[in-house]
């Protein structure tokens, strides 16, 4: 049984895997492994780009994706989370779910009889992950010996981004205000998977030379209530033009969306000539398909 909860699921050269089984009509795995079969995507959160990569792969791969809203099935109030992980693997091949909660997942794929895929969590977004690698890989033609540095809150997003880019020879820099970095029990973790990123409070140290730029919203959902401190928390680490100036004069922009413009980044670079932040959300689709092929092939 074939899990991805978090980007070291894969397991050693499953990263590469993944990103190979991620080409429109990759090498192995066939066209249509989902063929007749069905895919519950469940979203306790809200999702644009998530939803609708995971469909279209499900779709591309031959599948039926069936969309879950939280209402539909009251995780832990109307029926605890193993029993909806049973009920939906009556039906479908994989579940995608998309959850506050990451032991939610964890106690999910505890009995699931079909894969289970991490759609996000508050610990991990192995799937952003991989879409982040695929828009490096077709920006720069290889993985091994770039540079990464994402400046802003250490979260989920940047977790699993750290651990992919160990996985595949990449240098990972995280810039963060103090209190928002990675705690020694995540670089413990991270380290054990083979990544170990250099830390700082200077997104200027972080950023200096580095190919590929990356951030993330300063307040993530869930945390409206934390905005205005965490606004002035970040005060200073803006990627604005100023700090994109300091990376490599070939380095590319990069932001899991949607954006803030003004806030984690400026106008001018989101939008700007470094960003790739389209190709990187197009990519979304192709790294699921990936997941999928990886979870439910032989």
């Amino acid at each position: 049984m074939r899990h991805l909860l978090d980007i070291g699921d894969l397991g050693t050269g499953g990263v590469e895997a993944v990103l190979e089984l991620s080409e429109p009509t990759p090498p192995t795995g066939g066209p249509t492994p989902l063929a007749g079969q069905g895919v519950a995507l469940l979203f306790e959160k809200p999702s644009a780009r998530t939803r609708h990569s995971m469909e279209m792969a499900v779709v591309g791969l031959g599948g039926h994706p069936i969309t879950v809203r939280p209402d539909e099935v009251g995780i832990d109030t109307r029926e605890t989370a193993e029993d909806i992980m049973r009920t939906l693997a009556c039906y479908h091949a994989a579940v995608g779910a998309r959850v506050f909660d990451h032991t939610v997942l964890e106690r999910m794929a505890s009995v699931a009889t079909v894969p289970v895929i991490n759609l996000l969590s508050d610990r991990a977004h192995p799937l952003q992950a991989l879409a982040d690698l695929r828009t490096i890989a077709a920006e720069f033609g290889q993985l091994d010996g770039l540079t990464v540095a994402y400046v802003g809150d250490a979260n989920n997003v940047a977790r699993s981004l750290v651990a992919a880019c160990g996985a595949v020879g990449i240098a990972t820099r995280v810039a963060s205000p103090a209190g928002y970095g990675f705690t020694p029990e995540v670089l413990d973790d991270l380290a054990a998977g083979g990544a170990e990123p250099w830390c700082t409070t200077d997104p200027r140290e972080a950023v200096a030379g580095a190919d590929v730029v990356y951030t993330d919203v300063w307040a993530s959902m869930g945390q409206d209530n934390e905005a205005g401190d965490r606004r002035q928390a970040f005060a200073g680490f803006t990627v604005d033009g100023d700090l994109m100036a300091a990376a490599s004069p070939d380095a590319i922009f990069l932001h899991c969306l949607p954006a803030h413009r003004g806030e984690e980044v400026s106008a001018a670079v989101v939008d700007g000539s470094h960003s790739r932040v389209w190709e990187q959300a197009a990519n979304r689709r192709w790294a699921a398909q990936g997941a999928l092929r990886w979870a439910v092939g032989p």
